[in-house]
């Protein structure tokens, strides 16, 4: 039997509420539980202390015993220093630009350290002028 700590909705349509749980990872997500070891109300604020209630002693227990915690529930745990910080795991590409946008970036910024290498060299052509100007200057003035 593989024992998992996950959450089992309750509450009422568009009112979302939790109990935290320890069950058999094949039974249904609102079915049969073994225990309620803890609450999250995604309904309150962040900073509210009721947000999220754990029976701490309780689930060190269970997962003595070998219960996996499931990835929502194992951020709670990690935020309570009961397991470590799970590491968020990467998103899907979706998120990421697509080939043209990559081009049209790539090309931007081609464009921008051309700017920059031409307003380089503007300010190196610059600073060398005065020098030259004054070096010509003390040439005419002994002479």
């Amino acid at each position: 039997m593989s024992l998992r700590i996950r959450l089992s909705r309750g509450g009422a349509k568009k009112r979302p509420y939790y109990r935290i749980v320890i069950t058999d990872s094949r039974n249904p997500r609102d079915g049969r539980f073994i225990e309620r070891v803890g609450t999250y109300n995604p309904m309150l604020a962040k900073d509210d202390e009721k947000r999220v209630t754990l029976k701490e002693d309780r689930i060190k227990h269970w997962m003595g015993l070998g219960a996996l915690p499931s990835d929502r529930v194992a951020r709670f745990l990690g935020a309570a220093g009961l397991a470590d910080k799970p590491a968020i795991p990467n998103q899907t590409k979706k998120n990421k630009p697509k080939a043209k946008a990559l081009e049209r970036i790539a090309e931007k910024e081609a464009k921008a350290a051309e700017a920059a290498a031409e307003a380089e060299a503007a300010k190196e052509a610059a600073a060398a002028a005065p020098a030259e100007e004054a070096v010509a200057d003390e040439a005419a003035a002994e002479a």
